[in-house]
């Protein structure tokens, strides 16, 4: 994963951060997924309590939950980051955008794949809730406080609680 990659990703996705240096100096959200791609090599070491203990270090400083177990891909963004949780069997793909108060959650207390599966080129609006061993195609978005607990095919949207799914529409969908 490229530190470079990381910081033009946030760059193009974060309209209000106008330069590298300020969005690696004050980007919650990157300072997450810096220290959790960390934790991850840990936990794939089987070093699971030295993981566990480095990730609850970041969520400490950035009020994002990452568990080292989860999948992340490449150019993940978290914008603004407060209160979002990504569990320990969540899967996300390429260039994914998140915004605050995200769940990534599971719906069993079984040692199975609990969390969902995000597809590549996803917005998960403000405060949505994705639970349970789902998955969401690429090229889709999810509506702000929407709640999501069933499989979405690709370029659909969800919004809503139990939320509807809707045939992708235009390319301005950050009006969800």
């Amino acid at each position: 994963m490229s530190i470079r990659q990381d910081i033009k990703a946030g760059l193009e996705r974060d309209p209000a951060t106008k330069s590298a240096l300020e969005l690696i100096l004050t980007s919650p959200g990157l300072h997450a997924i810096w220290v959790y791609r960390f934790a991850h090599r840990l936990w794939k070491l089987k070093l699971r309590i030295l993981s566990r203990m480095v990730s609850n270090y970041a969520k400490f400083w950035t009020a994002i939950e990452i568990h080292p177990g989860a999948q992340i891909g490449k150019r993940l963004v978290i914008d603004h980051g407060v209160g979002v949780v990504i569990g320990e069997t969540a899967v996300i793909g390429d260039d994914v955008l998140i915004y605050h108060g995200v769940t990534l959650g599971g719906k069993t207390l079984d040692p199975v794949k609990r969390h969902p599966t995000v597809g590549n080129n996803v917005i998960i609006g403000a405060g949505a809730k994705l639970i349970g061993n789902i998955t969401i195609g690429d090229n889709c978005a999810i509506g702000s406080n929407a709640v999501v607990t069933k499989d979405m095919t690709d370029g659909t949207v969800a919004v809503g609680v139990n939320a509807r799914l809707l045939p992708m529409v235009g390319e301005d969908l950050w009006v969800i």
